[in-house]
């Protein structure tokens, strides 16, 4: 039977692909999306047409305490990605960052405390929470090392979540994926923008080439979160889900100029280079702990959702500036 489903930074990348699952798994879904005054509902309005018309938008701000009242207000899971993801928008601006991601996800627990429907509430980490990798496969054990303004505020705001199961009983889980790609994701991330500068010309600009880094495609990072809003197990604990292979962003190149048919020739942009300190080197996601939890395992190959993003990049060249760093 479907329960009421609330998804924040329903307009996200990941987000819209999570509103789109979870209406096909017949729930009825609550999307928050940040008000704007274009009435732009980000990806939302890019979902496959089977979707649209199926889930309600709500607008309001994480900031926001009584407008997250409101969007909780009846619902049974709260799937929380609601969040200012880019890092070197974090170097500019850290305190908006700190007010979205702390101060947000803390009106999203207080509202869910409230409420007297709730099942489960699942936050959303990230990978970067762990800094460069001290040893791999990485697991959930792994020291926290907050390298960017971001990353703090996501260590912040998981242990809020679980200070709130310890303390209040909340039923909280958090989710945190390792690097996600796929359709719709902005040129700020690392495979869009080399498919969409690769398309435009065969000059690529990018910062270093030495990371390594834990690819998962974004249905498959969506299974991980319908599967942990389930699973009993899960809760007030942390679980990693990804790939758990990696590769350098040189030898992702590689893997994109391979799927495109035609060779990409790189440039050093310095722009595009974090500092040094603030650089994670390496991210490879250890599973086991999913694995024996909820049985987490992909469906999707890294080359399939490589061809699967390069089609949409293709599909909507208009939505990328190729000629331009998008922070």
């Amino acid at each position: 039977m479907g329960k009421a489903v609330l998804v924040t930074g329903a307009g996200g990348f990941i987000g819209s692909h999570l509103v789109e699952r979870l209406v096909r798994d017949g729930h009825e879904v609550r999307a928050l999306v940040r008000y704007n005054g274009r009435d732009d509902r980000g990806h939302l309005d890019r979902v496959d047409p089977d979707v649209r018309g199926q889930f309600q938008v709500i607008r309001g701000d994480l900031k926001d305490p009584e407008a997250v009242r409101r969007a909780v207000a009846g619902q049974n899971l709260v799937f929380h990605l609601g969040a200012l993801i880019a890092i070197p928008y974090s170097y500019e601006n850290p305190l908006d960052v700190v007010q979205t991601n702390i101060d947000g996800t803390a009106h999203v627990l207080n509202a869910c405390r409230a409420s007297n429907t709730l099942e489960r509430v699942v936050l959303t980490s990230t990978s970067e929470v762990y800094g460069t990798a001290r040893y791999v496969p990485i697991d959930e054990a792994h020291p926290l090392q907050g390298q960017s303004p971001y990353a703090a505020t996501k260590i912040g705001s998981d242990a809020l979540g679980l200070s709130y199961f310890c303390a209040f009983e909340l039923p909280v889980s958090v989710l945190r994926p390792f690097n996600t790609f796929g359709p719709r994701q902005s040129a700020r991330a690392i495979i869009p923008t080399v498919i969409s500068q690769a398309l435009a010309g065969s000059v690529v600009k990018l910062g270093s080439l030495d990371p390594r880094r834990d690819l998962t495609y974004v249905k498959d990072t969506v299974t991980g979160f319908v599967k942990i809003a389930s699973c009993q197990a899960a809760l007030g604990r942390v679980v990693n889900i990804g790939r758990g292979d990696d590769l350098t962003i040189g030898e992702l190149v590689e893997r994109i100029a391979t799927r495109l048919g035609k060779p990409i020739e790189v440039q050093a942009d310095p722009q595009r280079v974090r500092p040094a300190a603030s650089e994670v080197g390496r991210l490879l996601a250890g599973t086991k702990l999913a694995q024996e939890l909820f049985d987490w395992k992909l469906a999707y190959s890294l080359d399939d959702g490589l061809d699967e993003t390069i089609a949409w990049v293709k599909a909507n060249p208009g939505l990328f500036r190729p000629g331009e760093y998008t922070t």
